[in-house]
């Protein structure tokens, strides 16, 4: 799922948040005011604190990728990856975080308290977090935020995080109580969602929210940087936030965090090895080693939270029958795309399920590379070269269909490439194209498409509900649904049953299940691989986000550049 978000953001993947996007749109006088007040407000209250002393603070560090932060920081429109980490880890705050034990920790809560037959869920908010206009942060943007969110005026893509909610009751100035049905999971969309400011907001119709100025042009944050400016399409940046408070390891160490957005990896690569950006965010594999044995460089690559699959339009005839499926997962070396396209850093994917996921069942290999057996399966289902043109045909009709994928990833161009010649080896004619990213999405809520490779960002709580449910085809992510009433079964049950140790065999029997029906042929969850100048000393990155700890984030006094506004 661009990647797209979902959960399991449907970046990569999904990113349905361009669909709510409004950088081309011309300001109205409106959004001129509001943004000029609440940009005015922010100086004011940034204007009476004083330096820190300690060497260790200062420096700017600057981090690049392909693309821009689609969303910018809208948690309502917001389902790409790098805007929602932005959000959560920078600008932002949500209610809960987890540390390196993927254990759950207090954030904007300072406590939470489940009540003993799950139906009730309280946080207590700490006191001494404020937006960055000086308001404080309470229980009722809290409320707001959920209110807006569950609102189905509001468009909010990942509706499902609320689906066992019911509502919500402001209890005092900071204590919200959430009433919902026991299920699993409860904590993890509140680890995901960041917290929106309801006194900047509280006024917008719901409709006007996803695609508001706020989010790109003037967003108003609580988190440890705040929002300084954006040119669109080019770079964002952000400034230490000196009233972070100080038992959440208060101001950052940096002064200020870039985020420049480059498109051609070759050229952010250079910028790395030269000294212009300290993170290359996203490198492709194919650079890793001229990253390592780069000076003053090095590599971190971790397991990612991305799969990239094909998806097939399963309301064509072709593609809903189950032994062409099959044959298709038959003939892809799965494999050898890891090896050729990802220099080893990834696993083959059999299903939505990530390897570092609890529930993560490693028996689940169904479909190996067999290319005799895909011939063999196309014979059966009727496809067969009757002219000797080397493409199978079937009364009348060729095996041929259009297979694509969006603009900006060189890794699922080259996938399309190795599937197009794999399955011309079993006789499918394969014509490949590449679409601008926002109209790709649009072709796959469209169902406007026969095949195409995409790419997911799962999550810590997988609910693959609107991916796979057939009752969520017409839903924005619904477009691999399948109507199966035991992966339905599943679907509906997963989610319900909070108990680990009792869910595993669900876990297990769901796994196998998709991996028989093939809605997606899974191709490989790939890795996470970033470039690092080593003048920026202790960053973390791993499963849980690229800023995880951002905020100890710090460059050595005589390794900084010259500052500038």
């Amino acid at each position: 799922m661009i990647h797209h978000q979902r959960h399991g953001l449907p970046s990569a993947c999904l990113a349905a948040a361009l669909l709510y996007g409004c950088a081309g749109d011309a300001p109205e006088a409106g959004d001129d005011l509001f943004c000029a007040e609440a940009m005015a407000r922010v100086d004011v209250f940034f204007s009476d604190f004083d330096a820190p002393t300690d060497r260790k603070y200062g420096g700017t560090a600057v981090l690049s990728a392909s693309q821009d932060l689609s969303a910018g920081m809208n948690a309502f429109g917001a389902s790409d990856f790098m805007s929602v980490q932005f959000q959560q880890f920078a600008m932002l705050m949500p209610l809960v975080r987890l540390n390196g034990d993927l254990e759950f920790e207090p954030y904007l809560a300072r406590s939470w308290k489940l009540s003993s037959d799950r139906s009730e869920l309280t946080f207590t908010l700490r006191d001494d977090v404020r937006w960055h206009d000086g308001e404080p942060t309470t229980a009722e943007d809290v409320a707001f935020t959920y209110r807006r969110m569950t609102d189905p005026r509001t468009g909010f893509p990942n509706s499902q995080y609320w689906t066992y909610y019911e509502g919500v009751e402001v209890l005092d100035t900071y204590a919200v109580r959430f009433r919902l049905r026991p299920h699993a999971d409860i904590l993890d969309p509140w680890r995901t969602v960041a917290i929106m400011p309801r006194h900047l907001l509280g006024d917008v119709a719901p409709a006007d929210l996803g695609h508001h100025p706020f989010g790109r042009r003037c967003p108003v944050g609580n988190g440890p940087f705040r929002f300084i400016d954006h040119a669109d399409g080019q770079q964002w940046t952000f400034e230490a936030n000196p009233a972070f408070p100080q038992d959440l390891g208060g101001r950052p160490f940096l002064d200020r965090l870039v985020y420049r957005i480059i498109p051609e990896k070759s050229t952010v690569l250079t910028e790395l090895l030269t000294g212009g950006v300290d993170v290359y965010l996203e490198a492709l594999p194919q650079h890793a080693e001229q990253i390592q044995s780069a000076e003053g460089r090095r590599l971190v690559a971790f397991q990612g939270r991305n799969y990239s699959y094909i998806t097939w339009n399963l309301s064509d005839d072709r593609f809903s029958d189950l032994m062409v499926r099959k044959a298709f997962a038959h003939a892809i070396n799965r494999q050898g795309l890891v090896n050729a396209i990802m220099d080893g850093y990834g696993i083959v994917a059999h299903t939505s399920v990530p390897p570092y996921h609890w529930a993560y069942d490693p028996d689940v290999d169904l479909l190996p590379y067999d290319p005799a057996l895909a011939r063999r399966l196309l014979d059966q289902a009727g496809w067969v070269d009757t002219d000797g043109d080397g493409v199978r045909d079937k009364d009348g009709q060729r095996l041929a269909f259009e297979m694509k994928t969006n603009q900006g990833s060189q890794l699922k161009a080259d996938a399309l490439d190795v599937v197009q010649s794999q399955l011309g080896a079993v006789g499918v004619d394969v014509t490949t194209s590449v679409v601008e990213f926002g109209t790709f999405i649009q072709q796959l809520i469209d169902r406007d498409f026969e095949a195409a490779i995409g790419t997911w960002i799962t999550d810590f709580k997988l609910d693959d509900w609107t991916t796979f449910h057939g009752d969520a085809d017409t839903t924005h992510y619904g477009w691999g649904s399948i109507d199966d009433d035991e992966l339905a079964m599943y679907l509906d049950t997963l989610m319900l049953v909070p108990d680990r140790e009792e869910a595993q065999p669900l876990w297990s029997a769901y796994q196998r299940r998709l991996a028989e029906l093939q809605p997606y042929t899974f191709l490989y969850f790939d890795d996470r691989i970033h470039g690092i100048n080593e003048r920026l000393r202790d960053v973390v990155t791993d499963v849980r986000g690229d800023l995880v700890n951002v905020t100890e984030w710090w460059i050595p006094a005589d390794e900084r550049r010259l500052r500038s506004r």
